[in-house]
């Protein structure tokens, strides 16, 4: 269900049998901490996205790796950032041509916190370009009550925290160095801030949250839920019509 590995011809068939579903997963290229490596956003949206589609049948396009990652700062190596217009116009396009390939319901699959206003962005763009096109916007992190819980759990603002290492510890142990676990934890510290302050500013190493109570039992039941969640949530959104036909423009 690889969209990359689908032929023209058969991609079609492929789109009709999932009414016409397809699924855009998003990550990021940035430090997480001295125990993970740069890729974790990327390799997460990949993951999930990769079981969700193999379970529902709906295909999956590439997932793309970079994301607006500029709130990490330059403080430490490893962030390769792009702007938030740039991440717009990206998705937009992208949009625009898996609309031209038959794709009427596109689920963004999205596993980096601050890409969520320039996805917002790309999603009003897109649903004004076409009538018949519907997008929705699924954060890795919030796809369900006990998936949030789970992300949440040792920090409001978390990053590299103990759910994402416990999913990378179960899943991709080759991103996790155990040996930093004892110099990782770093506390929230933006609790009642009143401005967005970037993480140079919140964190001393690039990490919020207490990745030392991580386990690989808790990755391999977040991930889980975050898979069996996610596919519920495509499910139901393949059905989804609008409540309403009435055409974007108005008729002269």
């Amino acid at each position: 269900m690889l969209w990359s590995e689908l032929t023209w011809e058969e991609i079609p068939e492929v789109l009709k049998a999932v009414n016409y579903s397809a699924i855009l997963p998003v990550g990021a290229t940035e430090q997480h901490g001295p125990h993970l490596g740069c890729g974790v956003d990327t390799v997460i949206a990949d993951i999930v996205c990769k079981e969700v589609s193999k379970r529902t049948k709906v295909p999956m396009l590439p997932t793309l790796p970079y994301g607006c990652s500029i709130g990490h700062s330059k403080h430490w190596p490893g962030t390769i950032a792009i702007q938030p217009i740039t991440l717009i116009e990206f998705v937009k396009q992208i949009g625009d041509w898996a609309y031209a390939g038959g794709v009427r319901r596109l689920f963004i699959v999205n596993a980096h916190v601050t890409n969520a206003a320039p996805l917002r962005c790309a999603l009003e763009m897109l649903r004004a370009s076409y009538d018949d096109l519907m997008v929705s916007i699924i954060h890795t992190a919030s796809i369900s009550t006990r998936v949030k819980e789970f992300h949440f759990s040792d920090a409001e603002d978390w990053h590299a925290n103990d759910a994402e290492t416990s999913v990378i510890m179960a899943r991709t142990p080759e991103l996790f160095r155990a040996d930093k676990l004892d110099v990782a934890d770093d506390p929230d510290r933006t609790e009642n801030l009143i401005f967005a302050h970037p993480v140079n500013h919140t964190s001393k190493n690039g990490v919020t949250g207490y990745p030392s109570r991580a386990s690989i039992e808790k990755g391999k039941q977040g991930f889980e839920w975050m898979v069996e969640d996610l596919c519920q949530v495509i499910l139901k959104g393949s059905q989804e019509e609008p409540p309403l036909d009435t055409p974007y423009c108005c008729k002269h």
